[in-house]
């Protein structure tokens, strides 16, 4: 038993799990995935062209939405080699070093996409219940800086977390839950005391997406309260109307990202391929 413990201590790699059961499939189950990141790369590089391209598009909305397009991108970049590398060819191995700056680079800039989607949020917010005042609050300098300050703070959080795995030794069964390193899923493999890294996990989470989203719930609670002070139906319906596309967003965004987070440290008897299916919808949907 010694020498089986001391072998899988030794292992320097972790295998990813596509989806169980359909190894047989994989190629076909490529063609969507494929399919989605083209669409997710093309789409967000074309926003970015269109909005660099057109001066008229150089406003508070538009540079959020561009921020956006640049965070989708590295999150799609971030994540394609070791989901399409299981469904094309079938390689599941990833050694520790990489799965950490993998983890790293989706965790970070998961972060920093919660962070434009509370940007736009108080774009809209200033948009519609200051309008007086727009251009004045949301000039370019402002932009640039609050830009950079949560970008930052996406990066300042996550940089951690690679130094706080490799720390451990990974004496379990090194098979992990999805196609990509997330540290709630990696954890889970070590053979030392998590308590700190869970409890690191956790605060973090809801001192970023936890406060985002409760930072934008409350714009929106204002952004509608300021809306039905409006008389003219045909006024109230266009302020709304502003906002479709970034509340679906929203809801595309934080309801896979809090779900997932919730059954990996909650869901014990959580169906596996449930969890898996909501990974993908996690990182693949936001972008698209």
């Amino acid at each position: 038993m010694s020498t089986v413990n001391d072998t899988k201590c030794k292992s320097t790699v972790f295998l990813l799990t596509g989806i169980p059961g359909q190894e047989d499939v994989n190629l076909w189950i490529s063609i969507p995935f494929c399919f989605m990141y083209l669409i997710s790369i093309l789409g967000n590089s074309v926003i970015l062209f269109i909005i660099k391209t057109d001066p008229s598009l150089h406003e508070p909305m538009y540079i959020f939405l561009s921020m956006l397009a640049v965070t989708d991108l590295g999150l799609s970049l971030a994540t394609i080699p070791t989901i399409l590398g299981i469904f094309l060819f079938n390689f599941r191995e990833i050694s520790f070093d990489a799965c950490f700056a993998q983890l790293f680079f989706i965790h970070s800039l998961q972060f920093i996409e919660s962070s434009m989607l509370l940007l736009m949020a108080f774009d809209r917010f200033v948009a519609i219940c200051n309008p007086l005042r727009y251009v004045s609050i949301l000039t370019r300098k402002r932009i640039a800086k609050l830009g950079f300050l949560f970008v930052l703070r996406g990066l300042a959080i996550a940089f951690p977390v690679p130094f706080l795995l490799k720390r451990f030794q990974y004496c379990r069964a090194n098979v992990l839950s999805h196609s990509y390193c997330l540290h709630q899923d990696v954890i889970k493999m070590a053979c030392s005391d998590i308590t700190f890294n869970s409890i690191y996990g956790l605060v973090v989470t809801l001192l970023t997406v936890g406060l985002d989203s409760l930072l934008i719930f409350l714009s929106y609670v204002m952004i509608l309260k300021a809306v039905l002070s409006i008389a003219s139906h045909v006024e109230c319906l266009r302020a709304l109307n502003t906002c479709v596309s970034h509340f679906s967003a929203v809801l595309l965004f934080y309801t896979p990202e809090i779900g997932l987070s919730v059954l990996h440290r909650f869901g014990k008897g959580s169906s596996p391929l449930f969890q898996i299916l909501l990974g993908y919808i996690y990182l693949l949907v936001p972008p698209l």
